[in-house]
């Protein structure tokens, strides 16, 4: 681990968590997150994004440099159905497209508590649906999410297997995949959390799902069936609460013969991938699922 990650997560861990503990609505979330956006995240060199409003909804397309590649990235962001908008994750977002020459169309979706789930599933496959229509094949669209927008990538893709359609790929950085948190990371790395505790997992839950059960297969993908599924990429910190749920998701992925690549990092944030520019295991991440889609193109 590097000494700037250890001092980052250090000085990070203490203030978040007892925010985590006392925030009761989702709306100081959303503004801590729009902050941490505009003054914390880094902006990469030849960032350009273009706001879409479409059928689904409204949308951000986003490219850093020359696009080369002619796949395009359906990226969902990430958090906790509470919280987020494509604005907060597209600087991490296009650090990837910088560093594959694609573009990434990024999504709003309906957030929770006001518009409880399947709302953001939705809102997910409106935006599939409108890449489709725009002439993109399956075969040319790489689905990628974090967190939350992990966690709604694997469960597109689940729909998506049962239409017989089937995306070039699909990659998932700390993926929130179980609603109903049984994995035994939730209580296991709650001390090594620097986000999250998990004392709260459950009042999150409650607000994203309204009246769905948390193991509906809809909204937690660790409980779906998959079929014809694309090579896999998962992302995780061995040090947060949703490690099991990478863990227990590839292992789903695989027995429905999926290819999958986990990568698990030592004493990472949760979407450590986000802190591009302030410690190296953040670009290290980026480079790495880079390669990964890369190596697509040999399959």
């Amino acid at each position: 681990m590097s000494l700037r990650m250890r001092l980052m997560g250090g000085l990070m861990r203490p203030v978040m968590r007892v925010m985590m503990n006392r925030v009761e609505r989702p709306e100081p979330l959303r503004w801590h997150l729009d902050v941490s956006a505009r003054w914390v995240f880094r902006r990469v060199p030849g960032m350009e994004t273009r706001e879409l409003r479409y059928p689904g909804g409204r949308a951000l397309w986003v490219n850093a440099g020359p696009v080369r590649e002619e796949r395009v990235l359906l990226y969902v962001h990430g958090g906790g159905f509470i919280a987020g908008r494509p604005e907060t994750h597209q600087k991490m977002v296009a650090r990837l497209c910088r560093m594959t020459g694609m573009r990434a169309f990024m999504p709003a979706y309906r957030l929770a508590p006001e518009h409880p789930l399947p709302a953001a599933q939705e809102d997910v496959r409106r935006a599939w649906d409108y890449l489709r229509a725009e002439g993109h094949a399956p075969e040319q669209i790489i689905i990628g999410g974090d967190s939350a927008g992990g966690g709604l990538a694997l469960s597109l893709l689940a729909e998506l297997g049962r239409e017989g359609q089937r995306p070039a790929g699909v990659f998932a950085w700390s993926p929130c995949a179980d609603l109903s948190f049984s994995g035994a990371s939730v209580q296991s790395n709650d001390a090594t959390e620097h986000f999250f505790p998990a004392r709260r997992v459950h009042d999150l839950a409650a607000m994203a799902l309204g009246d769905m059960a948390a193991k509906d297969p809809r909204v937690s993908p660790l409980f779906a069936e998959f079929s014809n599924c694309p090579p896999v990429l998962i992302q995780a910190s061995k040090s947060e609460i949703l490690l099991d749920d990478a863990r227990r998701m590839a292992e789903v992925l695989r027995q429905a013969g999926g290819a999958v690549e986990l990568e698990t990092w030592a004493s990472a944030p949760h979407v450590w991938q986000i802190f591009d520019g302030w410690f190296p295991e953040a670009r290290a991440a980026i480079a790495s699922t880079a390669r990964w889609i890369s190596s697509l193109s040999d399959r």
